[in-house]
């Protein structure tokens, strides 16, 4: 019994390592191409984002209205539980990149757009907008992506008769279920203090 712990016990994180490294990589290129394209903003691009910031602040004004909590919901849970969902199926293999790199890219191309909107001080505005969201939803991604990463291989590899497929656990469940809890909660407390932070600068800029 002593033997086979000692044995199983490291191998878990040896296989997560490279999903995780490989998907970061990933991750990169999307960023990359992100601030590449951002070239391409024009004026009526950032009058859109003028008009995006109106937006959100009106929504601020009831954050906890439905809303409100539907559109945190899709932006907190959209790409992390889009990876635990591609740990089922085989295809995740070739999708999980894939949507890493969109992850990247979209994160990049909007702080982007925020700096060609407002200079320097876009950063900031886009930290107000997107600062919470991203503490929480980036290790989470990673997190399930990495496990679901290792599903997807041993499903693919299953399916051409050189392996078996090692099914999401219970405890697998639990951290997806935890998960969910805790970006519901950044999510929450988003709602309850980006949007004094955003209007300060606002007041600043316009």
């Amino acid at each position: 019994m002593t033997r086979r712990n000692h044995t199983i016990g490291p191998s878990r994180s040896v296989v997560l390592l490279p999903g995780l490294v490989c998907l970061a990589a990933f991750f990169f290129v999307g960023i990359v191409l992100g601030q590449v394209l951002s070239g391409l903003i024009s004026e009526q691009t950032c009058g859109e984002i003028e008009t995006y910031l109106s937006g959100y602040l009106r929504l601020q004004e009831e954050p906890f209205g439905a809303e409100g909590i539907f559109t945190g919901l899709w932006l907190y849970l959209r790409y992390p539980l889009a990876a635990f969902l591609l740990g089922f199926s085989a295809i995740g293999v070739l999708l999980l990149p894939f949507l890493s790199v969109a992850f990247g890219f979209f994160l990049s191309f909007s702080v982007c757009c925020f700096t060609a909107a407002f200079g320097l001080q876009g950063v900031f505005l886009a930290v107000g907008v997107m600062g919470i969201r991203c503490l929480a939803t980036l290790p989470c991604y990673f997190w399930m992506a990495s496990s679901a990463w290792r599903s997807a291989v041993s499903l693919a590899r299953a399916s051409q008769g050189r392996g078996r497929w090692s099914a999401v656990s219970a405890g697998g469940w639990r951290k997806a279920v935890w998960m969910v809890f805790f970006l519901c909660a950044a999510m929450i407390l988003d709602l309850w203090v980006s949007p004094y932070f955003i209007r300060g600068l606002l007041e600043q800029i316009l």
